[in-house]
């Protein structure tokens, strides 16, 4: 994800998908990487964990992207069993982002 944001307006990218875009180091938010994810320059669309490590949904700065919060899923999208939900719950949650975000940008 952040390769692709890095380089997404040299290479001509219709936008960017970044699932489990990794803001800072595990317990570092101090070491943000922002700046590339508010760099992409193409319309992004960044899918993440609840429980991501690399980043909460709601440590990310206002910005751009539309984001898509993977209720209760680490940066793999994995669930705790004690969630009470699925992992065919979580794919459709991503999926369904995805579809919608790409037929958006036609």
């Amino acid at each position: 994800a952040r390769v692709a944001c890095r380089t997404a307006t040299a290479l001509g990218a219709a936008g960017v998908l970044a699932l489990s875009f990794p803001l800072h180091p595990p317990g570092r938010p101090e070491k943000s990487r922002a700046p590339e994810l508010l760099g992409a320059g193409v319309p992004t669309l960044v899918v993440q964990g609840g429980n991501d490590p690399f980043g909460h949904p709601d440590e990310f700065p206002e910005g751009p992207w539309e984001m898509v919060e993977v209720p209760h899923a680490d940066h793999g999208f994995a669930v705790p069993k004690r969630s009470g939900t699925t992992e065919e719950r979580t794919l459709e949650t991503i999926t369904g982002a995805v579809v919608r975000w790409t037929a958006a940008l036609g």
